[in-house]
């Protein structure tokens, strides 16, 4: 099972009204056991809205990414990030889990580049001037995390985990090159 941005799949659910459908995306939707995401419409925020950047990203005690999201208004949008991604991650989770003969195994993920809730590895700075920096969004940061987690847990036997061992996460830019023999 894969996770796909369902913008790449040209649902129209971006800030600006608009959609990022790549056709070689859809065309691994239509081949492949996939879940579609989309933390922000998750979170209730409609499309068209208001464009939104990671300002700052905060470490806790225990090790967990703590985002500040602002809007370009200046709104404090954190908690509705964090509560697109929280219900976005717990969806595909559920959806894996309830997959019979381990076909919920989630192989890896395609999600949108820069984007504050899935991008991974570059996302804007939260300037709103187009530069990038090097981090990831929200839901792409608890994507990874709960993998990382599943596999540091000693008490989830193989036969319950809802990982690939080969898991992998990444954007349309490197679609071809991550997930091209698949």
């Amino acid at each position: 099972m894969y996770i796909i941005s369902r913008c790449l799949l040209g649902f129209n659910c971006k800030y600006d009204g608009g959609n990022n459908k790549n056709d070689d995306i859809v065309e691994f939707f239509r081949t492949h056991d996939c879940v579609t995401v989309c933390p922000e419409t998750a979170a209730g925020l409609e499309s068209p809205r208001v464009p939104s950047e990671i300002k700052e990203v905060r470490v806790t005690e225990d090790g967990k990414d703590v985002f500040t999201v602002v809007s370009k208004t200046g709104d404090d949008m954190s908690e509705v990030f964090d509560y697109g991604a929280r219900l976005s991650l717990a969806s595909v989770l559920v959806e894996a889990g309830n997959r019979i003969d381990r076909k919920g195994i989630i192989e890896g993920a395609v999600l949108k580049a820069n984007s504050p809730s899935c991008g991974t590895g570059v996302v804007y700075d939260g300037t709103f001037t187009g530069t990038l920096t090097k981090g990831l969004g929200v839901f792409a940061d608890k994507l990874i995390d709960a993998c990382l987690e599943e596999r540091n847990n000693p008490d989830i036997s193989d036969e319950n985990r809802l990982f690939a061992d080969d898991f992998k996460v990444c954007d349309e830019n490197s679609f071809a090159r991550v997930f091209g023999n698949k």
